[in-house]
């Protein structure tokens, strides 16, 4: 063991003879613990919101969703269908159909998106399980499930045979309109199911059978605006991309789930920083009192240190001495720290300490890229500021 480090270790774990400077290392070793607690406890909490919110992404959305690169709408062919049913990466594939449209129910009008759905998209999606009332919809017949917000902002209710659910869709072409008649498409839906996710999902679609809706747009049979796929558990995304882009030849444009929220994810990412730097600059303003701290602690062992220097000892070394102390001071705190906001997240995923609703607590997440992020914070910014404060030994100190 070395000189610097053995006596930086004697320094740390003694007391001074001056109570100023006991009073100031224990108020800089107090600090990098709770810095340390609260950064770990804050990225756990962030770490259960993201997941929180990413929850119902992942709930309603598909592993992969294929669209035309050209106009809104892809062909698939029987050939194509083969070849997917087939494939060593797909578990199964859905045909969909959307399409901003306007529905009418009892006086009132709301401007949603019409998406069509064959009888597999239930697998992919399990929608099911987010319903507020009523079931899932038959295929190949007129009955549609409405989000919550379309529901209530219509005043409708299921099986409501006294007022028509109308949809309209414009029809496509070119020229004037004589007949204002002639220029929607209509159909009468019947509301079966009210599905309840999140205030943006809610208040976006309206589920209808794949075959009413492609009638409604005058797609053909094997015309849809969108591919949605769930892959078999371990299939890498990029072995999936690649099979899908070489059965349609490349096509079709591609997109993961990531993609299919890229705004979501860039926001959550964006606040994780934001939160990561705040309570950063926490602890390197705790670390201001452990510079503090370290040079009282060079003043106060001056005498000692002109004897080592008188008795060869280099000025290097003698900085190392303090920069062992504050580092073993900031690891030591940062591992308490630590192990304190271990403990508090485990109680809150156990016990639900802390509640958002009286049936919700608050998220978290244990997560070990949290401890390694606060153990790499605590340790870089501790060398910092011990290489600061061992700065201030020099010769002209020790004259």
């Amino acid at each position: 063991m070395n000189f610097p480090f053995h006596i930086a270790k004697r320094y740390t774990v003694s007391f001074s003879k001056s109570t100023a400077i006991n009073i100031i290392t224990g108020i800089a070793s107090l600090g990098i613990i709770v810095s340390a607690m609260s950064l770990f406890v804050v990225l756990s909490v962030f770490s259960g919101l993201r997941e929180f919110s990413l929850s119902f992404a992942n709930d309603t959305d598909p592993d992969l969703k294929v669209f035309g690169k050209t106009g809104k709408s892809v062909t698939i062919s029987p050939e194509q269908e083969k070849q997917l049913k087939n494939s060593k990466n797909i578990a199964r594939f859905s045909k969909v159909v959307e399409e901003r449209v306007l529905f009418y129910f009892d006086g009132k009008e709301q401007v949603a998106y019409l998406k069509g759905v064959d009888s597999i998209f239930k697998q992919i999606n399990p929608f099911e399980k987010k319903f507020y009332g009523g079931q899932w919809l038959t295929p190949n017949t007129s009955q549609v499930v409405v989000g919550y917000g379309i529901a209530n902002k219509l005043s409708m209710g299921l099986f409501d045979y006294n007022n028509a659910f109308e949809v309209f869709v414009p029809k496509p072409g070119k020229g004037t309109i004589d007949n204002p008649n002639d220029a929607f498409n209509k159909a009468v839906l019947v509301p079966i199911g009210i599905y309840a996710i999140n205030e943006e999902l809610d208040n976006k679609y309206v589920f209808a059978d794949l075959g009413l809706a492609q009638e409604l747009l005058q797609y053909t049979p094997n015309q849809v605006t969108a591919i949605e796929f769930q892959l078999k558990p371990g299939i890498s995304e990029n072995n999936a991309i690649s099979e899908i882009e070489t059965v349609f030849k490349n096509n079709v444009t591609i997109k993961t789930r990531a993609q299919l929220n890229d705004s979501l994810y860039k926001m959550l990412n964006t606040e994780n920083i934001a939160v990561y730097l705040i309570f950063t600059l926490v602890i390197i303003v705790a670390l201001f009192n452990l510079i503090g701290a370290l040079i009282m602690m060079i003043l106060d062992k001056k005498a000692n240190l002109k004897t080592l220097f008188n008795l060869g000892a280099e000025i290097k070394h003698l900085r190392s001495i303090f920069l062992f102390q504050g580092c073993l001071i900031t690891i030591t705190g940062g591992l308490i720290g630590l192990v304190l906001g271990i403990i508090v997240v485990i109680l809150q995923k156990q016990f639900s300490l802390i509640m958002v609703t009286p049936s919700m607590a608050y998220p978290v997440v244990f997560d070990v890229m949290n401890i390694i992020t606060v153990l790499l914070t605590i340790i870089i910014l501790g060398f910092l500021a011990s290489l600061i404060a061992s700065g201030r030994v020099s010769k002209k100190l020790l004259q």
